[in-house]
């Protein structure tokens, strides 16, 4: 089975971002021919994601690196990913990702931060060992309203980059 996961690394559980982050995977899903996987929310982890090991965290990193397909979200801070996601995404070894395709995305809430996604977080999931075939999406979130038309926008133009149904290979 080829399953697409998301894991959000804002801070606030329940995030907007999340939200994006989500309904991108639902869109990426029939397209990709993949179900459902993990749906990782940091925020709920947040106490445990610097406790090594940690049973849980350990089995979710695990599903993580299991997928085929994984939406990787965080809110700008400073320019680059949250702190959050950078000590969950820290559990794994280099090319601790491989054989995941990963789509970055970015909530932005400044036009100056649009090109982040693709300078901070595509660079550290190339490191872990993922795949990362389209551009990052940038998101605004104070363009939450046109959440589809951003979406179909970033399909329309990142479609040529997308594997193929049938394409994952683990």
């Amino acid at each position: 089975m080829t399953t697409l996961s998301v894991v959000v690394g804002n801070p606030k559980a329940g995030s907007r971002t999340l939200a994006i982050a989500e309904a991108l995977a639902d869109r990426l899903r029939p397209l990709l021919g993949a179900e459902r996987g993990v749906r990782l929310d940091l925020a709920d982890h947040a106490g445990d994601v610097f406790t090594w090991p940690h049973p849980g965290l350990d089995t979710l990193t695990e599903q993580v690196a299991a997928s085929d397909f994984l939406v990787v979200a965080s809110p700008t801070y400073k320019a680059a990913y949250t702190g959050l996601l950078k000590a969950f995404l820290d559990r794994y070894p280099t090319a601790g990702l491989r054989g995941v395709t990963a789509f970055p995305v970015f909530t932005i809430g400044s036009p100056a931060h649009t090109l982040a996604v693709e300078f901070t977080l595509r660079p550290l999931l190339v490191e872990l060992g993922a795949s990362v075939p389209t551009q990052g999406l940038s998101f605004p979130t104070d363009e939450l309203p046109r959440l589809d038309e951003i979406l179909d926008q970033w399909l329309e133009r990142n479609q040529h980059a997308l594997p193929t149904v049938g394409s994952a290979s683990r």
